[in-house]
């Protein structure tokens, strides 16, 4: 009831926001255009900027500054400033509607609980979650022996010696990276896992379909929980659950300044890697296609295909049991008398980056330097997720449509009542 309440919200409110635009767009038409048109600019002033330093660099992010302001100037002193407030409002209040249309909680098959599992857990991680949520004390308390990783401690050595004294269910509650080491071992012996989100951003429990608000409750896992089996990724034999990143970003975070100043490391990397004679980010790899490729911005592989640049659902992944790696490559060069996207995005079951040096990787946030080629490979269903019969169950995307038209469609169907097969499809 709720989701489909959410719907005709969405509906009602996003034809009424949509009349409304047009309406002031029809109205005010001069001013619209120069907000356009200051926007263009300051794009085009702050790009030409970021690519080069000194006093280039500071004109052209100057009148990048300079085009906004005029834009905020349109909008002000159209002397309607309220209706675009109205406009603004009803487009956040779609969007919620929306999200709240789409978001969804499956019911995965009950299993039994294991007889001795294990939570390993980071107090430093997240600012401090596993104390502030005393996970040690909710752990015991469900039957679950706790393991702190302290400053020194191996955690995959700490892991094999839990299992060796007869641990059948791991959980690890810390980041990302943590997540990757233990799950690691759990696919490796076939144990089952759990996810607990105590890391800073837990993207991976997201993805799962882990409530990250509900660090405790995440825990009851492995106490009246159900399964699935999801992918896991390696790169050169060391498995991630998130993502790699190649390129600026990567090359950035290497460097001395970064975590004193990181908006202004990043800066100074884009000219090194993208300005004139730039050489820093030289990558080779193959496209879809089967055509070998130089350079690109940014390069990310991921364990299965996240949606990108979607209000609904950006930055997830709809599905992490596809058996497929997740491919984007950011600003790769055009060849000679050719146009292209500035980016481009894939799926396959591998892929191989090569270069004449180590390349610097974030790997799922670790900043690393590796040896190429990267030879990178899904490992499918592979890992035995354990996840708490109140958390979602499914990734945040899962249900969401990829296109407009499909989303206008799907928001119908839900609140008429007759989206019930999705919610099946999610589960299966």
């Amino acid at each position: 009831m709720r989701r489909r309440m959410a719907a005709v919200v969405a509906l009602v409110v996003g034809a009424a926001t949509a009349v409304l635009a047009v309406a002031v767009a029809v109205n005010q038409f001069p001013r619209g255009l120069g907000v356009l048109a200051c926007v263009v600019i300051a794009a085009v002033a702050a790009w030409f900027g970021v690519l080069r330093r000194g006093i280039a660099r500071v004109l052209g992010l100057t009148v990048a500054a300079l085009a906004l302001a005029g834009a905020v100037i349109f909008v002000v002193a159209g002397g309607k400033f309220g209706v675009d407030l109205f406009v603004l409002a009803g487009l956040l209040v779609t969007l919620a509607a929306t999200r709240a249309s789409f978001a969804a909680h499956v019911d995965l098959s009950r299993v039994p609980p294991p007889e001795h599992p294990v939570l390993f857990f980071n107090p430093k991680s997240g600012g401090g979650k596993a104390a502030r949520f005393a996970v040690a004390k909710e752990a015991r308390d469900r039957g679950i022996e706790p393991i702190e990783l302290k400053r020194g401690d191996d955690l995959e050595t700490l892991v094999r010696g839990a299992v060796a004294r007869g641990a059948d269910g791991l959980a690890m509650a810390g980041g990302d990276g943590s997540q990757a080491v233990v799950a690691a071992i759990a696919a490796e012996l076939s144990l089952p896992y759990a996810c607990i989100p105590a890391g800073t951003r837990n993207h991976f429990a997201l993805d799962l379909g882990v409530d990250r608000d509900d660090v405790v409750g995440a825990l009851d896992a492995f106490v009246d929980g159900g399964e699935r089996l999801v992918d896991l990724a390696e790169v050169n034999g060391r498995v991630f659950v998130n993502n790699v990143s190649l390129g600026l970003y990567a090359e950035a975070v290497q460097r001395s300044g970064y975590r004193a100043a990181k908006i202004r490391t990043i800066l100074d990397t884009v000219p090194d890697a993208l300005g004139a004679g730039g050489s820093e980010l030289d990558m080779r790899w193959t496209g879809p296609g089967g055509d070998g490729h130089r350079g690109g911005a940014a390069l990310l592989v991921s364990n299965n295909r996240y949606r990108l640049g979607r209000a609904v659902g950006s930055g997830t992944r709809p599905r992490i049991d596809d058996g497929v790696l997740g491919i984007t490559v950011m600003g790769a060069p055009a060849g000679e008398g050719q146009r292209q996207r500035p980016w481009r995005e894939w799926s396959a079951p591998s892929f191989e980056v090569d270069a004449d040096r180590q390349l610097p990787a974030g790997v799922d946030g670790e900043a690393l330097v590796l040896d190429t080629p990267l030879q990178f490979r899904i490992r499918p269903r592979v890992l035995r997720v354990r996840i708490a019969h109140q958390h979602p169950g499914t990734s945040p995307s899962a249900l969401a449509p990829e296109g407009l038209r499909d989303g206008l469609a799907e928001l119908v169907r839900i609140a008429l009542g007759r989206d019930g097969h999705r919610v099946t499809e999610a589960a299966a």
